[in-house]
């Protein structure tokens, strides 16, 4: 099993804990501490080592603060995590909404005037401290070592997994390519500092086992307009893979980063939105130009190659099968005899079976009847729940090294009831919306966010997180920059893929989730289209919709022809991968309505 289901949150632990930090900061002399959840890289996923918020508050979730002050600690989580916290954090921390509530509003409003709080920067960004510096007013912040760092005492090592090649027909590009066609995009400035993983690995075309469901290797890289590359890596973690490199990339100590730095020629760009501050303040103490662009690697890495596409169709055949498989077993056990871990089980042995899967790509949430409310969910053993009456929400991936799968499917165990099929069924009208979409090229993920919404809103209802994220070739199941969601500012491009995640959530009732994962692509040109360019979405995800929960006279009929033919496409590429049960059950579940 990759998933495991102890219990990781601890809140017993938090207020011995905070006490301990608040004599830290009485040491230094400081007022308030923040405590991001983010390890140096500022990614998603960060190793055990880097998992400061969980240790001090409890909280698991993938985002969110703590900010700590004298008499109080507020706990900032977004709309994912607003019932997850509140089970997970001791009394002493108060859930703060976020982000309709800022960092620095926040401190502003806590916080006496002249305090003096301290952050790590290491683990702040450069845009990040602007923010903060401008909302936080009379108030002071100071850098300071981590003062987490200092009083947890067995904090895991740093993670040492070697690194393995991506080999060029998976890719669609060898990485000296890469190199030289990012170097020659760089403008005015010498040099690009890159420290998200997720860049050098898709840069030099490797992938590593530095964290849980996510193929990286932590490092930092220094990418040259003369194309050449530092690479600053633990050298152990490349022994195999150095005549891979060749003789572009230079392999530097991991500890040298920050040396290194100090010894570059201006102007470096940097990119604000990911840059740890403290790359800036070494650059600058050096009397450094600094120019501000954002990863060079970032949009290349989002518009996936056609060798990647294929990878990505093929992982999806595959995962799509083992989805199948899965649906078939689930529908033919008994009421009430199988519970949240029992399916968890069941969908990793599925994917397992593939012989392919690499790791699961996030821990499977599968949440039944009120559980399935809480976005982020993850079973554990203390709070594993029978599959009874109702619906059970499973949403799941698979990392193969021809691609990353993410998909959600809401499914009806035993019967349900008119509050849900109408909820499932205006969440099927917002995927099937964006499915079935055609927008003029330059459009970003804000200008079609709302579209996946507007059956929801006719009806007083909505859901707290974006519509849909970028997903990675092989790397992230949360990828960036682009996004489908009010915050999603970059113009969408062929050959980026995007998750499609309309759903509804009633707290303590049920939830509902209907994922796809989607390839943006041209769209073919209509006889009357003015448009100069249009493009369209092409469906990647390829698993059956569960059609007992449609209220179906609340479906146009063009959205009933959509839902249809998707249902016969799922039929004719996943039904030559089943047998026996299974395809006799395909057959069924694909129906036309």
């Amino acid at each position: 099993m990759f998933q495991s289901f102890s219990e990781t949150a601890r809140p017993e632990q938090g207020p011995p804990r905070l006490a301990a930090l608040r004599e830290e900061m009485e040491r230094e002399g400081l007022d308030g501490y923040i405590i991001p959840r983010a390890d140096v890289h500022q990614g998603e996923y960060v190793a055990a080592r880097d998992e400061r918020l969980a240790w001090l508050t409890g909280f698991t979730g993938s985002a969110g603060h703590c900010v700590v002050l004298r008499d109080e600690a507020g706990v900032f989580v977004d709309g994912r995590y607003r019932t997850q916290v509140r089970d997970q954090v001791a009394d002493l921390f108060t859930p703060v909404d976020w982000p309709e509530v800022s960092l620095g509003a926040w401190i502003a409003e806590h916080a006496p005037d002249g305090s003096s709080i301290g952050f790590d920067p290491a683990l702040v960004t450069l845009s990040q401290y602007r923010t903060l510096q401008e909302e936080v007013g009379t108030i002071g912040l100071r850098r300071v070592d981590n003062l987490v760092d200092r009083i947890w005492q067995d904090r895991p090592a740093r993670p040492a997994e070697p690194a393995f090649v991506q080999p060029p027909e998976l890719t669609g590009e060898r990485h000296e390519e890469k190199i030289a066609r990012l170097a020659g995009e760089l403008g005015q400035a010498t040099c690009a500092v890159l420290t998200a993983p997720d860049s050098i690995c898709w840069l030099l075309n490797i992938r590593g086992g530095d964290l849980p469901r996510t193929p990286f290797v932590q490092s930092f890289a220094l990418l040259y307009a003369s194309g050449e590359v530092d690479l600053f890596v633990d050298e152990a973690k490349i022994e195999g893979i150095r005549d891979h490199l060749g003789p572009k990339v230079r392999v530097l100590p991991v500890e040298g980063f920050r040396a290194g730095l100090t010894t570059l020629t201006g102007p470096v760009r940097v990119d604000p939105a990911g840059c740890p501050l403290f790359v800036v303040d070494t650059l600058t103490a050096e009397g450094i130009e600094t120019v501000e662009g954002r990863d060079p690697c970032a949009l290349p890495k989002a518009r996936k190659t056609e060798a990647e596409l294929a990878g990505a169709r093929a992982a999806h055949l595959r995962d799509g099968a083992a989805m199948v498989r899965f649906l078939c077993w689930l529908d033919a056990q008994p009421l009430g005899s199988v519970t949240e871990i029992d399916v968890v089980r069941r969908l990793e042995a599925e994917r397992a079976a593939t012989g392919e899967l690499r790791d699961i790509s996030f821990d499977t949430i599968a949440g039944a009847g009120p559980h399935g409310a809480i976005v982020h969910y993850r079973v554990t053993q203390r709070t594993d729940r029978k599959v009874d009456t109702g619906l059970l929400l499973v949403d799941s991936g698979g990392q193969y090294v021809d691609g990353t799968t993410d998909i959600t499917r809401t499914v009806q165990i035993g019967d349900a009831g008119a509050e849900e099929r109408r909820a499932f069924t205006l969440v099927l009208k917002g995927l099937i919306a964006l499915s079935r979409l055609r927008w003029p090229k330059g459009l970003a993920g804000r200008d079609l966010d709302a579209l996946a919404r507007a059956a929801l809103w006719e009806h007083g209802m909505d859901y707290a997180h974006g519509t849909g994220h970028g997903v990675g070739s092989f790397l992230s199941v949360h990828e960036g920059p682009q996004r489908l969601a009010r915050t999603g500012e970059v113009a969408l491009d062929p050959g980026m893929i995007l998750s499609v995640e309309p759903g509804f959530y009633k707290p303590g009732a049920f939830g509902v989730r209907i994922e796809n994962l989607v390839a943006v692509r041209p769209a073919p040109r209509l006889p009357e289209q003015t448009v100069p360019e249009m493009l369209s979405f092409e469906t990647l995800t390829y698993t059956p919709i569960d059609t007992r929960l449609i209220d179906v006279a609340l479906l146009s009929a063009a959205e009933r022809d959509w839902l249809n033919a998707y249902h016969t496409q799922v039929l004719d590429r996943i039904g030559p991968l089943v047998g026996g049960d299974e395809a006799t059950w395909l057959r069924r579940v694909c129906a036309a309505i």
